[in-house]
C-alpha cells in the first residue's frame, strides 16, 4: 500500500502528504476494498465479496467487481464513474481517469472484458470495451469508444477508436501524459 501511496504522490504534485493520498484519495479507498473483496472472490466466499465491493462504490464513486484482475500502483484519478467490469485484468503502474469504463459487450459467462497493459493511460471518459487487448505503454484518448485491440506503444482516440499514433512512450514517461498533443 506504501508503494501505491508513493505512486500517487510521484504524479500528483498536489498532494501535501502520504496520509492525504492514503485518507482521503477515492482511488486508493477504492483499491484497498478491491484487495478485500477479490481475496474473499477467489476464496469462493458467498455474498460478501459483492457487499464490500457495493460498500467501495458507495464510498468513493468506483466500481470494481471483485473478480477484476488488478495489478501493482493503479492509480484511478478522481475515480468518479469509474467501473471495471468482472474478467477485466489491468496491468502495472497504470493511470486511469475519472468516468473510464472497461465493460463487456455480451452475456456469456466467459472472459468478456478487457486485458490493460502495464503503464497504459486511459483518458476521461473512455470506454474499453469487450475482450480485447490495450498492450503495454498504450494511451488511450479521453472519451474513446475502443472495441478492438490496441498494439503495444500505441495511441488510440475517437468514436470508434482509432490508432492515431504507434512510435510509443518512452519508458519512465508513462505517467508524463500530455492531454493536449
Amino acid at each position: 500500500m506504501w508503494q501505491l501511496i508513493e505512486t500517487y504522490r510521484k504524479y500528483d504534485p498536489a498532494t501535501k502528504s502520504s496520509l492525504e493520498v492514503l485518507f482521503l484519495y477515492p482511488g486508493v479507498k477504492a483499491l484497498g476494498f478491491h484487495r478485500i473483496a477479490h481475496f474473499l472472490y477467489q476464496a469462493r466466499v458467498p455474498f460478501f465479496p459483492r457487499a464490500v465491493s457495493e460498500l467501495s462504490r458507495f464510498l468513493t464513486g468506483i466500481d470494481i467487481h471483485p473478480g477484476a484482475k488488478i495489478g501493482r500502483n493503479l492509480i484511478i484519478d478522481h475515480g468518479m464513474g469509474v467501473v471495471i467490469g468482472e474478467t477485466a485484468e489491468i496491468g502495472d503502474f497504470c493511470l486511469i481517469f475519472h468516468g473510464v469504463t472497461l465493460g463487456g459487450v455480451d452475456f456469456n459467462p466467459t472472459k468478456r472484458h478487457p486485458t490493460i497493459g502495464s503503464h497504459v493511460v486511459v483518458g476521461a471518459g473512455a470506454k474499453i470495451l469487450g475482450n480485447i487487448t490495450i498492450g503495454n505503454h498504450a494511451r488511450i484518448g479521453a472519451n474513446s469508444v475502443v472495441i478492438k485491440s490496441v498494439p503495444d506503444h500505441s495511441t488510440a482516440t475517437g468514436i470508434p477508436a482509432k490508432i492515431v499514433n504507434s512510435q510509443g512512450v518512452k519508458p519512465g514517461e508513462e505517467l508524463m501524459h500530455d492531454q493536449i498533443d
